[in-house]
């Protein structure tokens, strides 16, 4: 059975099983993206709802210096795109990290990833439909129109409003735990604006590939000309003494944004799902990963600068929407509407790319046999995952009616750094490939075997208060200082492999810095991610295990 459980699928096999689909005559994928339009792609996935509401809370914990958070997460991502970026090129088919780790650990491994995949594109889309929910309902209200409230959350916010007002003292009238209709003795609360919109995505998704690039084109376009817009007036308003200090909580206050600030950047491994409706998947897929990332970078630390010169960090405590807020602290309230506007326009790019990754691992992994045929097939008309973009909406838009969005960002952003460590663990073990003559991303090798060490021991003294602390008082530390320790034990290993192997440094950068933010993101989401993981288990042993179609062979 365990020979069964890591057998892997061979890079030949990959592209010989595409060839075989080609000469058969299935409907195929159209092959109409560009670099331009994959850039694209990326920032439509990654500028969205990140920059126009959870920077607020990560500018509030770790000050003006948040943008070096930024940077961090930039690097990390910039590692495992390079990663992303060498299997891309050697596989160029749909699947992203799903297949990528079956080529290197095997089925078992594969089935672990594409379901941790699911965190990041369906549950992450129920997020960012909330947050488009919101802007939305703002929206209306700025032009006279109101939803009513219980329409417009989940029971759970609604309840949490509530009591908080009955304990502040507010009036609760207009409150939606208060006007909500009672259906068999229950409060009826819903958030029809995210449903609605997830259908009305789902719907673009499934006509075709070239009317979501259109549609995502213009929204990219018109998301970078409002940030410029933005950064271009708020730039007279700021007041240098905003920035001072500028690590107001210290270096752990800015550490504080780590699920915030990444799950701003997730989604750009969105495009390697797209390899095969690429026009030269091995040329293109690495260049739009790596132009989209450099450019989001720019841009949160250009916006974030901006902002909290703007107003004092210590104003964006639990502002929903700081790039409106900030205009409107400096009575430019027109300005703050026309954000409102720009902010609806972003998440629905996000939920766009999003919508489009998740279909195309379901149909793979249904390729491969672990899941039911029916999510491999192509719609003959649309030429689309059919199936299983209309699956991704149901399961996507039913709980972005009723959940709570908080936890979910958490769970969101462990799923995804979890699928980008095995990807760059996945690198180290790929064959060597032989050069040739036609244009291929090659992933630079540079030797880690001093480099590795070097750097551990740097780390090692930085946080060696830490290291000291959690070792002395390891009996009764949290849970959040032992997986300290845990991602020190790990290190350690990893640098003594490096040392003796010489392994790559850039996979092995990417690995390290990945897990490093996994571990600063609360415990009680750690819970709930191993549980998601235990029943995707459940899931692959009582079907996926014996349905698989792959030979044992690689």
């Amino acid at each position: 059975m365990s020979n069964s459980l890591f057998r892997k699928k061979s890079l030949s096999s990959i592209l010989s099983d595409a060839s075989e689909r080609d000469s058969h005559g299935s409907p195929e994928l159209r092959k109409i993206l560009g670099v331009k339009d994959l850039t694209a792609m990326g920032i439509a996935a990654v500028i969205g709802a990140g920059i126009f509401s959870t920077i607020g809370q990560a500018a509030y914990d770790g000050g003006p210096g948040v943008i070096f958070l930024f940077i961090i997460t930039a690097v990390t991502c910039g590692f495992t795109a390079l990663c992303y970026a060498e299997f891309a090129s050697r596989v160029p088919v749909a699947g992203s990290a799903y297949t990528y780790s079956y080529v290197t650990f095997g089925e078992i491994t594969a089935w672990v990833i594409g379901w941790a995949l699911i965190l990041e594109y369906g549950i992450g889309n129920v997020v960012v439909s909330i947050s488009w929910s919101s802007y939305f309902v703002n929206l209306l209200e700025g032009v006279g129109m109101h939803l009513p409230a219980w329409l417009a959350t989940d029971p759970s916010t609604a309840r949490s409003a509530y009591e908080s007002a009955v304990q502040a003292g507010t009036p609760t009238d207009a409150l939606a735990w208060t006007t909500a209709p009672l259906v068999a003795g229950y409060k009826f609360i819903c958030n029809v604006p995210a449903f609605v919109i997830i259908i009305l995505i789902t719907i673009l998704a499934y006509i075709g590939i070239r009317e979501s690039r259109s549609s995502a084109n213009f929204m990219v376009g018109l998301k970078l000309v409002v940030l410029v817009f933005i950064v271009g007036i708020g730039v007279f308003y700021i007041d240098t003494n905003n920035w001072t200090p500028f690590m107001p909580n210290g270096f752990s206050g800015v550490l504080k944004g780590v699920s915030a600030v990444f799950f701003a950047y997730i989604g750009f491994d969105a495009i390697s799902t797209t390899a095969e409706e690429c026009a030269n998947p091995q040329r293109d897929l690495p260049r739009g990963m790596i132009y989209s990332l450099i450019i989001c970078t720019i841009i949160y630390v250009v916006v974030t600068l901006v902002i909290t010169g703007m107003v004092n960090y210590s104003e964006f405590d639990s502002v929903a929407d700081p790039l409106a807020y900030v205009f409107e602290k400096i009575n430019q309230g027109k300005i703050g509407f026309f954000i409102s506007v720009s902010a609806v326009v972003a998440a629905t790019s996000v939920l766009l790319v999003f919508q489009i990754g998740q279909p195309r691992i379901w149909m793979s992994m249904s390729r491969d046999g672990l899941m039911p045929r029916r999510f491999g097939k192509i719609h003959p008309k649309y030429q689309t995952p059919g199936f299983s973009t209309v699956m991704t909406g149901i399961i996507v838009a039913i709980p972005s009616l009723f959940v709570e969005s908080a936890l979910m960002t958490d769970l969101t952003s462990i799923g995804t750094l979890f699928a980008f460590a095995i990807v760059c663990g996945g690198v180290l073990v790929l064959p060597k490939r032989e050069k040739t003559a036609e244009k291929r991303f090659n992933l630079p090798y540079i030797n880690g075997q001093w480099i590795v060490p070097v750097l551990f021991i740097v780390f090692l003294y930085g946080f060696r208060e830490r290291f000291m602390d959690s070792l002395t008082n390891l009996s009764h530390e949290s849970h959040q200082e032992i997986l300290f320790l845990v991602f020190i034990l790990v290190t350690l290993v990893v640098t003594v492999f490096s040392f003796l192997k010489k392994l790559s440094l850039i996979p092995i950068l990417g690995l390290l810095c990945c897990c490093y933010l996994m571990i600063e993101i609360p415990t009680r989401s750690w819970a709930v991610f191993f549980g998601w993981m235990a029943f995707g288990l459940v899931i692959y042993f009582s079907y996926g295990y014996w349905k698989s179609k792959l030979a044992t062979k690689s």
